[in-house]
């Protein structure tokens, strides 16, 4: 395991960045007929604010729970509440959402792997 002395920590600590995540819940009306054109379009909406830089890091997540995604925006707070509040899968109650202050490090991504379990030649 990789050694990380008190001065690699303090020196990475200082280089954290104000950051905003965002908690995706199902709203009361995720079970209405003609729900897939709202999320539908909440994604359009998602991926439009990936390319202009808002976005960096959107988590979906479908394992049955409340919780319908997970989302790290490079911006403030309220630029985020803003932001939220004018997404269509919000504004037709599909989605509610909890907003949260955080730091992190510029540059850090989700690792890009195209198969976790290499194949194994017999």
């Amino acid at each position: 395991m990789t050694e990380i002395t008190d001065e690699y920590m303090r020196q990475m600590i200082s280089q954290t960045k104000n950051y905003s995540i965002v908690i995706l819940k199902a709203g009361p009306n995720r079970n209405k007929a003609g729900v897939e054109r709202v999320i539908w379009e909440h994604g359009r909406r998602n991926f439009k604010l990936r390319a202009d830089g808002l976005l960096s890091i959107v988590c979906p997540v479908s394992d049955g729970s409340d919780v319908s995604g997970i989302g790290i925006f490079n911006a403030n707070l309220d630029e985020v509440k803003s932001i939220m509040d004018e997404d269509p899968g919000i504004k037709e109650g599909v989605f509610v959402y909890e907003v949260h202050a955080c730091r992190s490090f510029p540059g850090d991504c989700l690792p890009k792997v195209t198969n976790i379990f290499p194949r194994i030649s017999v």
